[in-house]
């Protein structure tokens, strides 16, 4: 049985509630507001901050383990305009509660994966049949039950660049089996429906397959669709154009698509410092009715170099350029037309699956692998632990952390704006924040120079004293099962 590793146990449960984001479902090619209906559009980063070395089973550390990293981090997210945050490794053992109840009041959604780095926790693209059992779908189901109460968990990638020039043919018949065997956990275990999806590399030659195989529809096995499709994407570089990145190929090629398209990962950082002028073409017309936004690679800074900010040992914030023209590219967008709900988005159906669809060397079997027993009594009879009910009240929201900017002058007045109930994250919420010269901390982008680097997730932890949350929701979210698309 799960124990959490938590001051914040599950079973210290007060009488206080909060306010919660409405949470997003799929319809058509869109995400949308449950409630309202209004298209949600991520406007988002990645997030590991510690990379492996934030990832550390046992130790009660993961990317959502401490509260005020979390609120640190939240502040300079939603001062930057995001609204989403992808989080690839994460510890099922460990309570969440206090980081996802500081997210939900900034108003920002997380989208999960399921897998991690470590043995027999994750797909085998060389061998899917020897990874596909009963450990690795309890753990699986474990995040599952981990995340599942809180409002502003948006979706869970079932796979992540599993798919490539080098992987069995198979592949992706496990991919959809593991999706069915986690949407009919959530269907059984949850009181609303998760989205799940893929994650892909732009791998070109496989990119259509790829989707038409995890995206089509099969009579006897309808759960192993996914509901969404991500494109981890570096083809715009520095002040490339629609057509040098290929983003016109995009866009036609995923012109037709049934379930929800965006970027998992995107910003090539070749030319740097980045300036991020793809974000102008993302959201906006015509790709912005094809793509449901994207996740920019990535919040800290690692070997790689592809961060935002950069965490120092001793907890404080170093805003990279890099950070202040995204936020300058977001503040450009016209929030009113990304919105729009669109009518012809929500009207798509899934093709049926036909071997005709598959032109390349995957496989075009849509023999899904039977659900193995045990993992059929898991779904029937759940993984047992105690579990999250639901966000809680955040009380504290200043900064307490050194964030200085690029020009070395520290931005002081920082805090967390608690937006209103089912509100979520925007560019232009949070304003606060000013330098040492009186004015918001930002400088005009500066010159840009040659650089490489490849998309991974890696680097190193920060940690500080905790910040204080209120008291935890008596109740999990109420808003009946979704049905499955």
């Amino acid at each position: 049985m799960v124990q959490f590793k938590s001051a914040l146990a599950a079973g210290a449960l007060l009488a206080s509630a909060a306010n919660a984001v409405t949470p997003v479902v799929v319809d058509g090619s869109d995400f949308v507001n449950a409630i309202s209906g209004a298209r949600f559009q991520m406007i988002g980063v990645a997030y590991q901050p510690g990379g492996a070395a934030g990832f550390d089973p046992g130790s009660g550390v993961d990317p959502l383990s401490d509260e005020a990293v979390c609120l640190r981090d939240a502040i300079l997210m939603q001062r930057a305009g995001i609204n989403t945050v992808r989080i690839y490794n994460l510890d099922p053992e460990i309570d969440h509660t206090a980081c996802m109840s500081i997210f939900n009041a900034a108003g920002i959604y997380l989208v999960l994966d399921v897998n991690s780095p470590l043995p027999n926790e994750s797909i085998n693209r060389a061998a899917p049949w020897e990874s596909y059992n009963e450990d690795y779908m309890r753990r699986v189901f474990q995040i599952i039950e981990a995340f599942k109460n809180f409002p502003n968990t948006l979706g869970f990638f079932s796979a992540n660049e599993v798919i490539n020039e080098e992987s069995d043919p198979s592949v992706p018949s496990y991919i959809r089996a593991v999706t069915r065997d986690i949407k009919d956990y959530i269907s059984a275990h949850s009181e609303r429906y998760i989205p799940v999806g893929y994650s892909a590399a732009d791998v070109r030659p496989l990119l259509a397959d790829t989707f038409n195989y995890l995206g089509c529809e099969l009579e006897n096995s309808t759960a192993s669709k996914m509901d969404f499709f991500g494109l981890n994407s570096y083809s715009w570089c520095g002040d490339a154009t629609f057509e040098e990145a290929g983003y016109d190929i995009l866009v036609e090629e995923f012109s037709g698509a049934h379930v929800p398209v965006f970027f998992s990962e995107y910003g090539c950082n070749e030319v740097k410092p980045r300036t991020f002028t793809e974000v102008g073409s993302i959201y906006s017309t015509p790709m912005s009715g094809v793509f449901s936004g994207g996740l920019v690679y990535e919040y800290s800074e690692e070997p790689n170099e592809y961060g935002l900010v950069v965490i120092n040992e001793d907890n404080s914030i170093e805003l990279k350029q890099d950070y202040l023209n995204l936020v300058d590219q977001y503040a450009q967008i016209d929030l009113e037309a990304l919105t729009a709900a669109n009518g012809t988005a929500t009207g798509l159906e899934a093709p049926i699956c036909e071997s005709s669809m598959i032109t390349s060397n995957l496989t075009n079997s849509f023999d899904v692998p039977e659900r193995l027993p045990e993992v059929q009594d898991l779904i029937d009879n759940g993984v047992g632990g105690t579990w999250p009910t639901g966000v809680a009240e955040v009380s504290n929201t200043a900064e307490v952390a050194t964030v200085t900017g690029p020009d070395g002058n520290e931005l002081t007045g920082l805090e967390l704006r608690i937006l209103a109930e089912d509100q979520s994250n925007l560019p232009g919420e949070n304003t606060s924040g000013t330098d040492g010269d009186g004015g918001p901390g930002l400088t005009k982008p500066s010159t840009t120079s040659s650089g490489s680097g490849s998309s991974q997730t890696g680097s190193s932890a920060a940690s500080s004293s905790k910040v204080n949350v209120g008291a935890i929701v008596l109740a999990g979210l109420t808003l009946g099962v979704w049905a499955q698309l």
